[in-house]
């Protein structure tokens, strides 16, 4: 087994690594305190060729995999959750569906803009009372001549409010059973009926974008019809299970952020006379924070070789969100805890990775939810 990165994937993370520490890290804790996303900031990962990395030249990316992509991800996770999360939903969600399942118009049209960094994708799955139950989907979306008509209603979606298209998830019709047929179309946001709302008051990654996706009659053409109608549910599955890879990457970059900072502390705090970090009790905590961060980091790369080397990779990608997400909140537990009172206080930004890491354990599938998913790849 090979673990070295290759020269270009190193050069990627390098990149990223720089552009992070240089632009966005400075701005995070206005960022968080403002809750106000950073559009220029997603201009410039534009500009940079960041918002394509996984996808081909051909469609305006650049050319990379999923590997560089996790790196990205880790890296802006590090310095920033809510960009972190924003560039995640971006990619795996708001572009990669299109790349997947789309047709060669569909990319053209669509997906190019997006891997250019021109213009961000959003995906409208979860629902007031379809949530873990994506298979409750209530919107429907009914065929009247060349188009469908959509009506129904989306919530906590993730950069919906700054994206110009939307991937919305709704009932398109019966199977021979009986059961409803869940297909994704492309909406673009200036379509009439479309109304987005983005007045939540959040715990964390508050420079992220969530917003609820209103939609009234709203008529596209038939051919945004993403994919075969009939696995409109399995393409979504197949989609979360890539998203999950990049949730575990910037639950990684939260988990290391947490343990650089506690380290840190740990070496320039004394008390008793002593560094903080020449007591056993401390040493514990941050052995076990740098070996579940690089745990994390280990099976997020898997997941990824997998993906990149078209073999299954769904245990393994819930295997990664599940444990590097719940490590993050863990980590940034335990860097508060280091930092003491200190690390009650916003200005030393580790109760700010806690307030982020927290989301993790829940979107894009609960940790339970992570959970059943594992136990049914395991036969149950």
């Amino acid at each position: 087994m090979n673990f070295e990165l290759t020269e270009e994937q190193r050069m990627t993370r390098n990149m990223v690594r720089d552009f992070a520490n240089d632009v966005i890290k400075p701005r995070a804790i206005d960022i968080d305190r403002e809750a106000k996303f950073p559009i220029d900031i997603f201009k410039e990962m534009g500009k940079l060729g960041l918002m394509g990395i996984p996808f081909p030249e051909e469609y305006g990316g650049s050319g990379g995999d999923t590997i560089s992509y996790a790196l990205a991800v880790e890296e802006i996770g590090k310095v920033c959750g809510s960009t972190g999360l924003s560039y995640a939903a971006a990619i795996s969600l708001g572009a990669t569906p299109i790349y997947l399942f789309g047709t060669e118009e569909q990319k053209q049209k669509y997906l190019t803009p997006l891997a250019k960094g021109e213009a961000l994708g959003s995906f409208g799955l979860t629902e007031p009372n379809a949530g873990s139950d994506a298979g409750g989907t209530k919107t429907t979306a009914l065929i009247d001549g060349d188009e469908f008509v959509i009506n129904g209603e989306k919530c906590f979606i993730t950069n919906a409010s700054f994206a110009k298209t939307l991937i919305i998830t709704a009932v398109t019709g019966k199977d021979e059973q009986g059961k409803n047929i869940i297909s994704a179309i492309i909406v673009p946001t200036d379509t009439k009926g479309v109304t987005i709302n983005s007045n939540y008051e959040k715990m964390g990654v508050r420079g992220s974008d969530t917003a609820e996706i209103i939609l009234e009659n709203v008529r596209v053409p038939k051919s945004n019809l993403i994919g075969d109608p009939q696995k409109g549910f399995k393409q979504f599955l197949s989609t979360l299970d890539g998203g999950r890879i990049s949730i575990g990457a910037l639950s990684v970059g939260i988990a290391q952020a947490s343990l650089n900072r506690a380290l840190a502390y740990a070496k320039e705090r004394k008390q008793f006379g002593k560094p903080l970090s020449s007591f056993q009790a401390i040493q514990f905590k941050l052995a076990n924070m740098a070996m579940e961060a690089e745990l994390s980091r280990n099976i997020v790369l898997k997941a990824a070789w997998l993906k990149d080397n078209h073999k299954s990779f769904s245990k393994e990608a819930a295997y990664a969100k599940l444990f590097a997400s719940e490590t993050a909140v863990r980590n940034a537990d335990q860097a508060i805890q280091i930092h003491g009172g200190y690390g009650y206080m916003r200005e030393y930004e580790v109760e700010r990775f806690l307030r982020d890491a927290k989301l993790l354990v829940i979107g894009e599938g609960t940790s339970e939810i992570q959970r059943i998913v594992i136990a049914r790849q395991l036969g149950c």
